[in-house]
């Protein structure tokens, strides 16, 4: 069963970057840093307009929030995109690097390098290319950095081995930026165990959903982890298991 838990973050005067903001962990943190108060710029390959986007609002209609289509694995494209977020919002406090994928059932003799290649680029390349161009404008910030990992990236497995390894890529990315910005910019990720999402109950109907962790909670941690309340936090890998 999911908990929400109520607590309050102050982001008025901020600029969040959101990547993944299109699925449904990325929307849920897009309404959790706007409710905040945070200028949200909410990033994605998929645009709010298409039927496979979970961003439920019109950016164009709604104050405080701007989608900016980038492909995050093109260096010059995310170069660009953080080079356009500051000149129109003048500021990064926060990026939440949630772009990602997964892939599994097959063990490494029987996987092709066109799906290790996928995972290592969606999960972990964007990860690095959007801190590496955000960084500059998150030090003038004092800002601070939160990405997802895995639960399962703690081990490794039969069947999904491509993906943890790319999550576990994730923490040691984290744990890298928090030593080489310490005292400047805050560096976090979550673990999920099983995310709450439409596409992962159609991927497990049998699976028993009241154990897995509902967007909106994570996103709430999401949200601490940059708020003042971390602000002796970095470098910290959160499990958010739910009851999984």
């Amino acid at each position: 069963m999911a908990v929400t838990t109520e607590f309050d973050v102050d982001f008025d005067g901020t600029v969040a970057v959101i990547t993944g903001a299109s699925g449904a962990l990325g929307s849920a943190t897009v309404d959790r840093f706007r409710a905040a108060g945070a200028t949200v710029c909410a990033v994605d390959v998929i645009p709010p307009a298409d039927e496979d986007s979970s961003l439920e609002v019109d950016p164009a209609d709604e104050p405080g929030l701007a989608f900016y289509e980038a492909d995050l694995t093109d260096e010059d494209d995310v170069a660009a995109l953080m080079d356009a977020v500051v000149d129109d919002h003048e500021r990064i406090d926060h990026l939440v690097n949630i772009a990602g994928t997964w892939r599994g059932g097959d063990h490494i003799e029987d996987t092709d390098l066109a799906e290790f290649e996928l995972l290592v680029d969606v999960n972990l390349k964007t990860a690095f290319l959007a801190s590496k161009h955000a960084l500059p404008h998150l030090r003038e910030a004092a800002g601070s950095i939160v990405s997802i990992s895995a639960r399962s990236s703690l081990e490794g497995g039969a069947g999904d081995g491509p993906y943890r390894i790319t999550k576990a890529g994730i923490r040691l990315l984290t744990e890298t930026l928090a030593e080489e910005n310490r005292g400047t910019v805050r560096a976090n990720c979550v673990m999920p165990s099983v995310i709450d999402t439409p596409m992962n109950r159609e991927l497990m109907p049998d699976a028993d959903h009241d154990e897995w962790v509902a967007p909106g909670d994570i996103a709430d941690v999401l949200a601490f982890l940059c708020s003042d309340g971390a602000v002796v936090t970095s470098g910290a890998a959160v499990p958010v298991y739910g009851e999984a």
